[in-house]
Order: C-alpha cells, then structure tokens, then sequence
C-alpha cells in the first residue's frame, strides 16, 4: 500500500475526530485552542513515525534485493562448475572410447597371434609326441641290455643285486656311523674342556672362598660318671629311677659292664640330647628321684629349645640372611642335633649355602637369594623322622608353608631331582649339596650300603655285550670296565661308556659322580725261535 494513502487515511480519520470533538465540546474558546495545539503535536508525531517506517522498508527492500542479486551470483557459479565438471566427464569418456577401441584393435591383432601360435604348439606336440615313442622304444631296449648284463655280472660275482645294494648301504653306514662317532667324540671333548675349564674356576673360587672347619662333633650319646657307685644310684630302688628317666625323655639308658660310662640310646638326636643334659645335671646334683628327674628334664627341654632358637638365629645372623619366619629359625637350629652319614646337617647346609652363595656371584647372579635356597635345602631333615616322605619334599612343604618364595622352594624340592628344576638357582644347590657331601672325609657309609652300592655298579657294567671284566675302585666313585678287542671298536667301548653312565644316572642314588673308565686294550706278541 503507498505511504501517500496511508498518510491520507490517517489524516481524514484525525480531521473527523477533531470535528467530532469541536462539534461534541462547545463549552469554550480556551479548550477549543488547547485541543488544536495538541492535535497540530500528535500529528507530526504520527507522521515522524509514519516515515521511519517508510524509511525502515525501503532500506529492508535494498537488502532484500542484495540478497537476492548474491543468491543468483551463486547459483550461477555452481551451475557453471557442474557443467564444467560435466563436460570435463564427457572429455574423459571420450578419451576412454577412444582407448579402449585402440586395446580391441591390440586384442584382435593378439588372437591371431594366438592362433599362430596354437597351430606351432600343435605342430610341436606331434613331433614330441612321436618323440616320446622313440625314446619308450629305446628304453625297452636299454633295460633289456641292463638286465641281460645284470645277470651276467651276478653270475660273475656270486650274489644277487639286492644282496650287493645291501652291502653297500651297510659298508656306508658303519663308515657315516664311524665318522659321525669321531665327530661327537671330538665336538663332546673340546666342549667339555671348555666347560671344564670354566667350571673349576667357578668351583675353585667358591671352594676358596668358603672355609668353614669341616671337622664337626658328631652326637654323643654316651655319659661319664665320677664312679661306678653312679649307676646304682641311676638305677634306683627297685629301678625306679631309670623307668621314670626312660618314660619321662623317651630314651633308654644301657647300663652295662663298661667302668664309670652309661650309654643313652634314641633315634631322636634332640631327645638324646635332652637326656644326656638332664643326667649330667642330676650327676652333678647328686639328688636322683623321680620329682627330681621331671623337674630336671622340663629346664632341660627349655634350655634345649631356646639353644636350638639362638643356634638358628646365629646361623641366619652369620650368612646376612634376613626375612626368614620364626618357626623357620627353629628348624634351622634343629639341623645342629642332625647327621647324615656321620655329616652335622647344619654344618653342611650353612656349606652349601656359601658355595651357592660365591658360585652365584662369579655367575652375576643374586647372591643373597643363592646362599638363601643352600642354607633351606635340607631344612626338612629335621623333621623327616616325624613326617612321611622324603626330606626335600617335605622341605619344600615347609618353606612354602611359612611364605619363602617359589625359587627357594623348587631349589629346595629339585635338589635330589624329585621335582624338575626350573630356575639356575635349583641347579645350583644341587651342583652345591654334591660339592659338599662328596668332598673327602665328608660322610660315612655303613659297610652294607657301600657293598650294595659297588655290587649294582658291577653288575650294571657286566650286562652290556662285549665286556669282559669289571672293578669298583676309590670307594665306588670309579668304575674300570674292561671289554674284549675283537668284539669291540674304540667307537663301540665310546658308546659302552656312555651307555652305562647314563643307566647309572637313572637306577643308582649316590653322593657326588661316579666315572666310568671303559679300557680296550690290544696286544700282539710273537715268539723269536
């Protein structure tokens, strides 16, 4: 609508409300005037506003049309992108006709080439195949003339050709199984001089290192007495006394013939050992009678319990090992009153545990946690005599049971190969417990587990084909097997040596190693008439 109408329209409705108003209000000149004042007001106020808003749309009207300009210019751009892009796309798809009837044309021009070269291989096939006769012909031939000759040198030789093919295959395996010997031989050698060598540096600075006294006090179990007056006393009245020492300490007391001398008797060395305190003290006392004997033999037990307590702290103490559980200290002092074939435990475990301890050092390993698994090994000597099973399983039992780790308990059950070793330190207090045990003037054997153990060594060295005598010498540790030359090369007695310390290893228990000496000795000799 124009502004001019508008502008018109408003003023006739403003004219028609001023006449109303004169026509309604008659009453005086003065209002008269004031109304005309303010309508002349209202009106160009009415008509200010009428033209910003006139101002308002025309400014609305150029932006809109700016707008709209922007727009086109836009669309125009795009259009003309798209239909640059698409004849950009027909180009293409022509550049790509014309490329792929260029390719046709190269495929033609390759089918007859093909076929050319169809016919030429067909051509060649004939001519191979015709080939193939001739040559199956002249094979039927040849086999002919082979087997006529085959026979003939197999009359001349005397034996059939699988009876030659065999002796031939025989002749070259004895010679490969032969060098192959020579071989092994050699390559075992030069590996074991090498790890000789460095084995004994190891073992020598180890052994060099540790030096304990390996002189240690066996277990007494004999008390002297100041007169043989004594032994009636012990006795008592009636045997008084003696039933209540024996039923109260568990050990029995042999009173025999020999002067001023009584002999205690248990196979528990701590028992023992409380015993033989209790009797000295009610020796020196003089006062012997049951009351006496209880109340002697519970101080007794005290002092025993908190020696074996102090014995196992001093020994954790002297080796720098800390961390070890209470009832873990006790069985290591239990170890003290041990022995194993007249060897103190605890001397040998404290042994074991420096030479894994020095070993492990010159190997850049840890040393602590080496000497720790020598010390524990043989923890389960202690108590072996009340428990079922092996020592080195029931120490492993008990390390685990008071929180020593898995590396100390497989070291301590793989000692004596009852479980399989998993860590260098395992191997190392194995290598360890044998240095110790088998070191001269270490251990006693009783005479019959010394002959069964030399017999089985004979009779483990007599059972193999060839060998003609035999001898245990140095205490068992050595076995001298003697074959006889005509039935046996040097690579075969090789092979013999082998073979039986192997058998050893898996059938024998024994301290430290046996070697085996096979001896093939050739003599000839002639007479000057």
């Amino acid at each position: 609508m124009d502004i001019n109408l508008i502008i018109g329209l408003v003023a006739g409705a403003i004219a028609g409300g001023v006449v109303a108003y004169l026509f309604a209000t008659k009453s005086s000149k003065s209002v008269v005037k004031k109304d005309s004042a303010d309508f002349d007001a209202y009106k160009d106020k009415e008509l200010h506003k009428l033209e910003k808003e006139e101002n308002a749309l025309k400014s609305d009207r150029r932006e809109f049309e700016l707008e709209i300009k922007e727009k086109s210019l836009e669309a125009e751009k795009t259009i003309n992108a798209k239909i640059a892009k698409i004849e950009r796309r027909e180009q293409d798809a022509k550049n790509s006709e014309k490329q792929i009837r260029k390719q046709e044309s190269n495929l033609d021009k390759r089918d007859s080439e093909l076929d050319g070269f169809k016919k030429t291989l067909e051509d060649l096939e004939k001519a191979l195949s015709q080939r193939e006769e001739d040559i199956e012909a002249r094979k039927k031939d040849i086999e002919l003339e082979i087997s006529h000759y085959q026979s003939k040198l197999e009359d001349v030789a005397g034996m059939t050709r699988d009876q030659a093919k065999a002796d031939l295959i025989e002749s070259m395996v004895d010679k490969a199984r032969i060098e192959a010997d020579k071989l092994a031989i050699e390559i075992k050698q030069n590996a074991k001089d090498d790890a000789r060598k460095e084995a004994k540096k190891i073992i020598g600075l180890a052994i060099q290192k540790c030096s304990v006294d390996h002189t240690v006090e066996t277990t007494v179990s004999t008390v002297s007495l100041p007169s043989d007056e004594m032994k009636g006393r012990i006795i008592g009245r009636t045997g008084r006394n003696i039933r209540a020492f024996e039923n109260a300490t568990g050990v029995d007391i042999i009173v025999d013939d020999t002067p001023e001398v009584v002999i205690l008797s248990s196979f528990d060395p701590i028992r023992r050992e409380i015993a033989k305190i209790t009797l000295e003290k009610l020796i020196s006392d003089g006062r012997i009678h049951p009351t006496r004997i209880e109340e002697l033999i519970s101080k007794s037990e005290e002092e025993i319990a908190e020696k074996i307590r102090e014995t196992g702290q001093q020994t954790l103490l002297d080796l720098g090992i800390t961390g070890v559980h209470p009832e873990i200290v006790k069985t290591i002092g239990k170890l003290q009153y041990r022995t194993s074939y007249g060897q103190n435990i605890l001397q040998h475990s404290i042994e074991v545990a420096l030479l894994c301890s020095f070993m492990a050092a010159e190997l850049g390993l840890n040393a602590a946690t080496a000497m720790r698994a020598g010390l524990l090994h043989d923890i389960g000597k202690a108590v072996d005599r009340e428990q079922e099973g092996t020592h080195a399983l029931i120490g492993g039992e008990i390390g685990r049971k008071y929180g020593e780790s898995e590396l100390i308990v497989n070291a301590i059950e793989s000692h004596h190969e009852e479980r399989e070793a998993f860590s260098i330190y395992a191997y190392l207090t194995t290598a360890a417990d044998a240095i110790s045990s088998s070191r001269p003037g270490a251990r006693r054997e009783t005479l019959e587990t010394y002959v069964k153990r030399v017999k089985k060594l004979e009779e483990i060295a007599k059972s193999y084909k060839g060998v003609s005598q035999c001898f245990a010498v140095q205490a068992g540790r050595e076995i001298r097997v003697i074959v006889e030359p005509n039935k046996v090369n040097d690579n075969q007695a090789n092979s013999i040596a082998k073979d039986i310390a192997n058998q050893i290893e898996n059938e024998m228990q024994y301290p430290g190693n046996i070697k085996v000496n096979v001896i093939r000795e050739v003599r000839y000799s002639d007479y000057a008439k």
